[in-house]
């Protein structure tokens, strides 16, 4: 299966109710936030738009998003006016946050100073935040620490590229772009 990508706009209740379990429009219906309802349904409705009405999705012990059937792997992310879910044949990872945010008044509770170091881009607070989440949830572990056990240590924008790492695991490559205002940050 070759990895796909979906970004689009949270939709209305009336579109996902087609691809939605009434459980699911259930738990939804507890939200207190309108939005956050919106990103929880849409992105069961992605999903079995494209891999099928009947997928299962579950939960696994730290509370990441699993097919439980094992058809594919997947991740989900959202923010306000996205949500992305990449669905892949191996481990993977999304992260997704509009440009506009303002990062850098966070930027030291997660980057390093050589983290800074990497790039002059305005957006390259986000995109290390992006980056970072990707790798957190690639890790598929509590307690880590973003400055200390995620690291980026080389980027290419230009490319789309940067190279992360989990503690002292092996570097990994993650692909990075603004995509209509939004910065993705995936890892497969």
């Amino acid at each position: 299966m070759m990895p796909r990508l979906l970004l689009e706009a949270p939709m209305t209740a009336d579109a996902t109710d087609p691809w939605t379990t009434p459980e699911e429009r259930s738990r939804a219906a507890t939200f207190r936030s309108e939005r956050r309802r919106c990103e929880y349904l849409t992105w069961r409705a992605l999903l079995r738009r494209e891999l099928g009405p009947d997928l299962r999705i579950d939960y696994d012990a730290l509370g990441a998003p699993i097919l439980p059937d094992g058809e594919a792997f997947i991740s989900v992310s959202h923010c306000d006016g996205r949500v992305a879910v990449l669905i892949s044949s191996s481990r993977c990872a999304v992260d997704i946050e509009p440009s506009a945010r303002n990062f850098s008044r966070v930027a030291d509770r997660y980057m390093t100073p050589s983290e800074c170091a990497l790039s002059e881009d305005p957006l390259w607070p986000g995109y290390v935040w992006c980056a970072k989440e990707a790798l957190y949830k690639y890790a598929g572990r509590r307690a880590v620490d973003f400055r200390g056990d995620l690291r980026i240590e080389a980027v290419d924008l230009a490319a789309g590229s940067l190279t992360g790492r989990i503690a002292d695991g092996r570097p990994l490559t993650l692909s990075a772009s603004c995509c209509d205002g939004f910065l993705v940050v995936t890892l497969l």
